[in-house]
């Protein structure tokens, strides 16, 4: 055989062999168990369920008793609650960790909550927050009117998934607040 006749053959199957290997990429082969993406793993999908060993893995914030210069009465949550001196949240639950039964939990897997704040500089109370260990959506806060421009200070949150989350309040930049928790379903 000539050089260059071989040098057909040599061609010929080598665009053989790319057209198989192009083909076989295009392919849906799930039985050979290669991922068809590289890279680090996936996390936890936002419906995941959890359970409270999964706690551990959260660095959550511990309440302790209110301070003593704030009246145990006006202030909800006062025995759970956490603070700096400028800004402090109460209610928070044992330990750091949030059960929720059902009536707490919504349909739609979100939990539900409310939280007392209160404030030793005035202004308004903004809240707002995110999931620490998977992607989830913000949590949603909710805080009325009519509680005047410091003091004691309502709030709703919604924490759209389970999981560990950081929630910060904040008024204007006088004083902000962040604590964390672990937010799980009680398994019926």
């Amino acid at each position: 055989m000539r050089t260059s006749d071989a040098a057909k053959v040599v061609t010929g199957v080598l665009a053989g062999l790319l057209v198989v290997l192009g083909l076989a990429g295009c392919s849906d082969d799930r039985s050979s168990g290669l991922s068809p993406t590289t890279g680090p793993p996936a996390r936890p999908r936002v419906g995941t369920d959890l359970t409270l060993a999964d706690a551990s893995r959260c660095a959550v914030t511990v309440p302790r008793s209110g301070p003593s210069v704030i009246p145990r009465e006006d202030f909800f949550g006062w025995e759970n609650s956490y603070g700096n001196g400028r800004l402090w949240v109460g209610a928070l639950w044992p330990e750091g960790i949030v059960v929720a039964d059902r009536r707490l939990a919504a349909p739609d897997g979100s939990v539900g909550l409310k939280f007392g704040w209160w404030r030793g500089v005035p202004g308004h109370l903004e809240i707002r927050g995110r999931r620490l260990d998977a992607a989830a959506p913000s949590l949603r806060a909710r805080v009325p009117s009519g509680y005047g421009e410091s003091g004691f200070q309502s709030s709703g949150v919604t924490f759209p998934t389970e999981g560990c989350w950081e929630v910060t309040g904040t008024i204007g930049r006088a004083a902000s607040l962040t604590f964390r928790t672990f937010v799980v379903r009680r398994s019926a």
